[in-house]
This record gives structure tokens, C-alpha cells and sequence, in this order.
């Protein structure tokens, strides 16, 4: 079989969206094709009683999940395990079809392990969206919805755009991300802010049993992002997600000045924040820590730092489709070196 190495050579000579839209391809096609589907499976989905947890009442087999913004149409779920993956999150997702921003709007830079994208939410809607997830939902993993309001809506309407989205796909995923923290929809960012998350949280608790958490970006300060989640939990978060791409384009050297930078530029800074935020927050709230994650340390970092579940995405572009798999097997080994025989051990280990 081709090795990824070998793979990433031919990827990494189209663009880089030419390259994702392949891979989409691909993973598509080995989500309808059971032999190969049931061959990575077993080759790549970790599933041990001492990484499985129940969280939000869902059961989680490991606890690395495919970040939001790999799957935007919901239409790679059923390939996913073969990945590794003990749960994915689909979308961003907006009440509307949008293209996004003009092209090129992704850009790699290998040296770095890392990538810029400027996507701006280019997905085909919530109702196409929505009729690719019934097809498959509920999933042998857990599923979760990540929405974001239209660019065309104005601030002063952009309740009603996660209130329709909500309403939308609560019945179809295990729990829903309010995606306010992307850098690539003007002005998104200044939703940022306690009245709005406050509004936000309170119609949502209306609306649905259903977990909903709220994703965070990096470039707050930290006693900024501590109030801003307070004010989500206060109101009705089930969790915090940390953290969103960054604008802090110094971390890559000649890199776009517009876009988030996410990958190996973004470990550091995200669990930096990730830190400050658990001991601030660790026990009232469930975390997940997503940002430069894609290795066994980085992920066991953040789990002993308060992260229940972590998430990657852009790692995968440079390590390929063994590094869950890579990620949970040494996760086991690190929990087994501390003596741990339960992840629930671990998690927040370092806070108590």
C-alpha cells in the first residue's frame, strides 16, 4: 500500500484547498466501500475501556475528535472511524448556502507544520447539510454540529441565524458548537462579548436539552476569555472549546496577513490560553482543547491540564491518517507510566 509519505508528496503539488477537495473525494468513496471502511477501522480506531468515558451523557470510545472545519457539508462522517477518530464535528454550518471568500484563500507552509485558511464558512447550507447528516446520524461515534451565523447577516440579527440553526440540528448530533471565534467572517468576532454570549445561551437552554458549547479564539487576554466563558456557563454552556485559529501572524514568518493560522505555529499560544482557562474553569464546566495538537504529549498535556476531549485537523495534513491512532496508543502509555488506569484520572491531574 502507497505510504503517506509518498501520498503527501503528490497532495502537497496542488493547491492546498485542489488537495482538500481530494482528500474529500477519497474519504467519501472509502466511506461507501465496507472492505476498505472495515480495514482501517481495525487498523486505527483505538477502543479501550480505560479511554472510554460518558460525557454529556454520550459515550465517548477514545478522546480524539476531528475539529470542525475538515467536514463542512457532513459529508465524510461515515469514514471517520476508519481515521481513528473516537468523534468528529462537523461543519461550520450557516442557516444559508455561502461560497466564502475569494480564492486563494488556503495556504500551507510545510516547514512550519502549519496552515492559513480564510475559508469564511463556504458551505451549501443548513438544509443540504442537514439531509447529508440524517442519511448517517446517529453514528457509531459521536457527532457534533458546529454553526456560525450568514456573512450577509447584520450583528443586530444574528440570534435569529444560530436560533434557526439550533432548532435545525439538535434532533441530528450529539451536541452543538457556537462558532463565533473565526476570524474569516467580518466583524464575527465582536460577538464575542458577555451581553451577546449571555442572549445567546439563554434562548439556547429554550430551544433544547442539548449540550451546547461555545469556541473560543486564541488572541484574548486571559481574564477576557475566563468572563466571557463564565458568562456562557452561567447562562447555560455545557462546555468550552479552546481554541479557534489565530491572528497572530507573527508566528509564521512571511505568511498572509489576513486568515487563521492553525498547526504546529498554534500549539504553544493555544495551550497557553487552554491552562490559564482550566484553572479557572476545570470542574464547573466540561473542556476540550483543540489548537497545534498532533501528538500522544501535546494531547496528554491538555487532558492532564482539564481537557476531557481534544481535537485536531491540520496535524493530520502533515502526519496522516495514522496519528489518531499514534495519539490514543500513546496516550495508554503515558497513563499507564503515571499509573492511571482510567482517563478520568488524568484529566485535570496537573489542577489537583
Amino acid at each position: 500500500m502507497i505510504s503517506y509519505e509518498t501520498l503527501k508528496k503528490i497532495l502537497f503539488k496542488f493547491e492546498p484547498e485542489t488537495a482538500h477537495n481530494i482528500a474529500e473525494y477519497g474519504l467519501r468513496v472509502l466511506g461507501k466501500c465496507r472492505i476498505a471502511k472495515a480495514y482501517m477501522e481495525k487498523k486505527n480506531y483505538i477502543s479501550n475501556p480505560k479511554l472510554t468515558q460518558e460525557v454529556f451523557g454520550v459515550k465517548f470510545e477514545n478522546p480524539v475528535g476531528l475539529a470542525a472545519g475538515f467536514d463542512k457539508n457532513a459529508t465524510m462522517i461515515k469514514a471517520m472511524k476508519s481515521l481513528g477518530f473516537g468523534f468528529t464535528e462537523i461543519g461550520t454550518m450557516t442557516p444559508k448556502p455561502q461560497d466564502g471568500n475569494p480564492k486563494p484563500r488556503m495556504f500551507r507552509y510545510p516547514e512550519q507544520k502549519s496552515v492559513q485558511n480564510a475559508m469564511g464558512f463556504n458551505n451549501k447550507g443548513s438544509h443540504e447539510v442537514l439531509k447529508n447528516l440524517k442519511k448517517v446520524y446517529p453514528f457509531s461515534i459521536p457527532v457534533g454540529a458546529n454553526i456560525g451565523k450568514n456573512k450577509t447577516t447584520p450583528e443586530e440579527f444574528a440570534l435569529s441565524d444560530y436560533k434557526s440553526l439550533i432548532k435545525k440540528f439538535e434532533g441530528n448530533s450529539d451536541y452543538l458548537v457556537i462558532n463565533i471565534s473565526s476570524p474569516n467572517t467580518p466583524n464575527l468576532r465582536d460577538l464575542q462579548n458577555e451581553k451577546f454570549i449571555t442572549e445567546l445561551f439563554t434562548m439556547a437552554k429554550e430551544l433544547t436539552a442539548k449540550p451546547i458549547l461555545l469556541k473560543i479564539a486564541p488572541d484574548m487576554e486571559v481574564a477576557m476569555a475566563i468572563n466571557l466563558c463564565n458568562s456562557a456557563i452561567n447562562a447555560g454552556a455545557a462546555g468550552i472549546i479552546a481554541t479557534n485559529t489565530t491572528i497572530d501572524y507573527s508566528l509564521v514568518p512571511n505568511c498572509q496577513n489576513f486568515g487563521g493560522l492553525s498547526g504546529a505555529c498554534l500549539t504553544q499560544k493555544s495551550a497557553n490560553l487552554f491552562k490559564e482557562l482550566a484553572r479557572e474553569l476545570f470542574g464547573k464546566t466540561i473542556l476540550i482543547s483543540v489548537g497545534g495538537i498532533s501528538n500522544s504529549e501535546q494531547a496528554y498535556e491538555r487532558i492532564k491540564n482539564g481537557a476531557t476531549l481534544v481535537q485536531t485537523y491540520s496535524g493530520m495534513i502533515f502526519e496522516g491518517p495514522s496519528m489518531v491512532r499514534k495519539i490514543n496508543e500513546g496516550i495508554l502509555e503515558l497513563m499507564a507510566k503515571d499509573g492511571y488506569e482510567n482517563i478520568s484520572q488524568a484529566i485535570g491531574a496537573n489542577l489537583k
